[in-house]
């Protein structure tokens, strides 16, 4: 700009660099701001962004050192314009293009600022369209991943064997065998009796994404409709997302916690037939705790024992060394510790019958028949036992019908909870349920903290109360604009898209912050507020359409782009590409508006400084004549 007025290269880059120092510093300081917080969240979001904050943190500092030196030197190289030369074709389409949306930017600008109600009417409309287009956005922890393995889990009646869970293993492999013929899984993994004798694993990566033209999710879906086709066993499809977290696979993970668990399994069960009658669209709900694993139980008759001069201690001892084992001594050999256990043979004990067939002895030398001290008891009795929050748990596990969000499930079991559980047994959310309901928390106190830290920073940069609350009033239009593009695209809000609108925050602050700090420099020439921001808004308008281009294009790759991780990137990309767009026009006509009716509220740094110099100058006068 500077050139084109007839200034000599170099002293155009000092003056252009002189120009913009402060408004390059405060949308550095503002930038950093932003993405500082992002590196401190405490929960899951925190483990998983920690180093994309501090890298683009980083990257803005050294980005902006670039700008304030190697910039200038460069700029200063380029050849002198001489202002009578004819500019070239290319020159004059770019000038021409240039002119074209100035003129098409004046007409709006012209007409809000004489009649500012317009843009506020505006504003208001996007404010409330913005609101009820966030109530209609579903809520996840992370979108749908592909993450190019399914996982199926299996679980047997509680007391069968190996030979009755292989079956079923089998039965499942089946199943999966024609994704195998067909290439689409590479090979199928399965173990048998995975962590108990009643439980199955069966792992299937798939080919590479590029290579397949089926998704995981449509892979899982036609799995699931026929697992529960197979009878005697409960199985179902697992999947894993960018975050670890176990069983997120988009359903609900939920546990009621009490004292006791005859208790807290009778308040389950009346909950569940709740859910299945009050929230239909949440299906498939089963419940982790089965009293149904056999149990054998010795009684030993102490009185008896202790009659028949048997020690316990003895009793015990023999017990222990026929159905399990025990440690009797420890040998050092080679400085290793190996121990000496007693066991029974193989062939002694086949059934509870041979334990009573036994003796232990007695006081005297005498031996007593271990049929004459014990006795035995059947039960059923879960096969494990689940804590939570330090309190005895039961787990519930349901599926999400299609179309329904997890924070709507969220919502509509805590609300069911709060009317139907009484007295100790209460509610907590698990799994996926658990760290969006954490990472929701801790982004929206990231978001405060961000807007707090960005208007003390201003505040610094401008010295000026009201310079900053122009900047920050434009904000919450980005997130507006932000919420448009995620209903418009069919986006959830996310753990991706919130950091994206957080991006968003701070590019919109910038493009704010080019103008104020402009208009403050014509202010300091006697410039009147309202002059101030049109000026302000005219020169500084190619160099915010300019930025927001690049950006706006730089978010292309990231909606464009396939393979693994895409989904992130597509919610991240949506956000800037359409947020930013929506966003600048709204912006560009906001903020002079705003700027022509708070600036006036302060005096110019000018005349502050120099109200507080005569303001020095009186008080050295008084003291003068003391000394």
């Amino acid at each position: 700009r500077l050139r084109a007025m007839g200034i000599k290269t170099r002293a155009a880059a000092v003056l252009g660099t002189r120009q913009v120092f402060f408004a390059v510093l405060a949308t550095s300081a503002t930038l950093v701001s932003v993405f500082v917080p992002i590196s401190f969240l405490p929960s899951t979001a925190g483990r998983l962004f920690q180093e994309f904050g501090f890298v683009l943190a980083v990257t803005v500092m050294i980005s902006s050192f670039v700008a304030l030196t190697l910039v200038p030197m460069l700029a200063s190289k380029l050849p002198n314009r001489d202002v009578s030369e004819q500019p070239g074709p290319v020159r004059k389409l770019i000038v021409a293009i240039g002119n074209a949306g100035k003129s098409a930017y004046t007409v709006p600008l012209d007409i809000v600022l004489r009649t500012p109600i317009i843009i506020f009417v505006f504003c208001g409309i996007v404010i409330a369209g913005a609101w009820l287009a966030y109530l209609q956005l579903g809520e996840e922890l992370v979108p749908e991943e592909d993450r190019g393995k399914i996982t199926v889990r299996l679980t047997g009646p509680d007391g069968v064997g190996l030979p009755y869970t292989d079956r079923q293993v089998e039965a499942v492999e089946k199943i999966m065998a024609p994704y195998v013929e067909s290439g689409v899984v590479e090979r199928l993994f399965a173990i048998t009796g995975s962590w108990d004798l009643n439980r199955g694993l069966i792992d299937a990566p798939l080919i590479p994404w590029e290579q397949r033209t089926i998704s995981e999710g449509d892979i899982a879906a036609e799995v699931s409709k026929k697992l529960v086709q197979i009878p005697g066993a409960q199985a179902r499809v697992q999947r894993t997302n960018s975050l670890n977290l176990r069983n997120a696979d988009g359903g609900l993970e939920i546990a009621l916690i009490g004292a006791e668990y005859p208790h807290i399994f009778a308040e389950t069960n009346k909950f569940v037939r709740l859910m299945e009658a009050e929230i239909p669209w949440i299906s498939n709900i089963r419940v982790e705790f089965r009293a149904t694993q056999p149990e054998l139980s010795i009684n030993i008759d102490r009185r008896r024992a202790t009659d028949l001069g048997v020690d316990i201690d003895d009793l015990a001892t023999t017990i222990q060394v026929l159905v399990d084992k025990f440690e009797v001594a420890e040998l050092t050999v080679n400085d290793k510790a190996v121990p000496i256990m007693l066991l029974a043979s193989e062939e002694a004990i086949n059934e509870p019958a041979d334990i009573a067939n036994l003796y232990v002895s007695a006081a005297g030398g005498r031996l007593v028949p271990l049929s004459q001290l014990i006795s035995f008891s059947e039960s059923s009795v879960p096969a494990e036992l689940d804590r939570h929050a330090q309190r005895r748990a039961i787990e519930v596990n349901a599926d999400i019908a299609p179309g329904y969000s997890l924070r709507e499930a969220i919502d509509a079991v805590r609300a069911l909870a709060a009317e139907s559980l009484q007295g100790d047994v209460g509610l907590i959310f698990l799994g996926e349920a658990k760290a969006l309901t954490e990472t929701s928390h801790d982004l929206a106190v990231t978001y405060l903290i961000a807007f707090v830290v960005v208007f003390l920073v201003l505040v610094a940069q401008f010295e000026s109360l009201t310079s900053a609350t122009v900047v920050m009033l434009t904000v919450p239009f980005g997130i507006c604009a932000a919420i448009f593009a995620l209903f418009i695209t069919g986006t959830s809000i996310n753990i991706y898209s919130q950091i994206g609108v957080l991006m968003l925050t701070g590019i919109m602050a910038k493009n704010a912050i080019l103008m104020v700090e402009f208009a403050d420099q014509l202010r300091e020439q006697g410039m009147s507020p309202l002059d101030a921001a049109r000026e302000a808004s005219l020169v500084r308008f190619r160099p915010i359409m300019m930025t927001m281009v690049s950006t706006v294009f730089g978010g292309l790759p990231l909606i464009l782009g396939t393979g693994p991780g895409a989904e992130a990137r597509v919610a991240i990309g949506w956000v800037i590409f359409g947020g930013l767009g929506m966003a600048a026009a709204i912006t560009l006509l906001l903020t002079p508006v705003l700027y022509s009716k708070i600036a006036g509220l302060s005096n110019p740094r000018s005349e502050s400084g120099d109200v507080l110099a005569s303001e020095l100058e009186a008080a050295r006068r008084r003291e003068a004549p003391a000394e």
